[in-house]
């Protein structure tokens, strides 16, 4: 049995976070190399670690914003392994590998700030974290708001943060309201099974697969 959790981790980490996302929404995620499932994984893996240090961090974020703690953490654990030093070819920073100009300014802007963060700033646990979470938020309660089941809501998330919201509504409808009519209509494996066979952009599905994986492994 260890030897398959080990097995299951090591494929979400050698898959790893692709550091020139191709992203058609406002956030800079990763998810376009490594493998991926046509069903969501049932068999979690072993539990990933979150260093100490960031953990006071995520817990504050996501109680402050009404994020699911642990999908923080399997983000950062996707983008960037919890290095807070890395910086993709496209631009995006840190932890949670955010876009200054993006995901950064929408961030900044819910938090009634004027202009971007610096790249210094996004280098900073802190300070990535929080407006990563803060843009999680933007997309739960406002790209994303009707979606009512919080799993169905969990994949929607995924997906929009490395592609956009748009480009995943759209797979569904044009119109905002009847795509999330539709959405609510499937449960969340019907989304799941969707988004693999629907969504236009290659990385969107792998990167929904890497994520549930580290989720699942951090919820076993």
């Amino acid at each position: 049995m260890k030897t398959k959790i080990g097995c299951l981790m090591a494929i979400v980490l050698l898959a790893g976070c692709a550091k020139d996302p191709q992203t058609t929404g406002n956030q800079a995620g990763s998810g376009t190399s490594g493998g991926w499932l046509k069903t969501p994984p049932q068999t979690p893996s072993n539990r990933t670690g979150t260093p100490v240090a960031y953990n006071d961090y995520i817990r504050q974020a996501a109680r402050n914003y009404g994020v699911d703690e642990t999908l923080i953490k399997a983000i950062i654990q996707v983008e960037s392994g919890f290095n807070p030093n890395v910086v993709s070819t496209s631009n995006a920073v840190g932890l949670m590998q955010l876009k200054a100009s993006t995901a950064g300014r929408d961030a900044y802007r819910m938090k009634g700030k004027n202009g971007q963060p610096s790249s210094r700033e996004l280098k900073d646990p802190a300070v990535n974290i929080d407006l990563g979470t803060a843009y999680i938020n933007i997309l739960q309660s406002q790209q994303l708001a009707g979606i009512t089941n919080p799993q169905t809501l969990r994949y929607a998330t995924i997906v929009s943060y490395v592609n956009g919201a748009g480009a995943m509504l759209r797979t569904f409808s044009s119109d905002k309201r009847v795509a999330v009519n539709r959405i609510n209509q499937m449960s969340p494996d019907e989304f799941y099974q969707h988004i693999q066979k629907k969504h236009p952009a290659p990385q969107a599905p792998r990167y929904l697969w890497k994520v549930t994986t580290a989720y699942q492994a951090m919820t076993y």
